[in-house]
């Protein structure tokens, strides 16, 4: 039960990141979601929710790793 709720918690910043590749792309290609009234407001918030998503899964898996001690010396607490 508790692998579920690691797999939840790490499934939903994995789909806020998606979604925030999605805006990037589809600035690129100048198409404008409805909630955003600029392209570039658009970008900035799909970089931010890209960013946060990574973030946050590679803390969550930096943080598992470190208490199986399989990070660097440097890492360890």
């Amino acid at each position: 039960m508790i692998r579920i709720f690691a797999l939840i918690i790490l499934l939903i910043p994995g789909v806020l990141a998606a979604f925030g590749i999605k805006l990037m792309r589809d600035m690129t290609f100048g198409i404008l979601q409805a909630p955003f009234p600029y392209l570039w407001l658009q970008f900035l918030v799909g970089l931010l929710l890209f960013i946060g998503g990574l973030a946050f899964v590679a803390g969550f898996i930096f943080h598992r790793d470190r208490k199986r001690n399989k990070v660097q010396t440097k890492f360890k607490k």
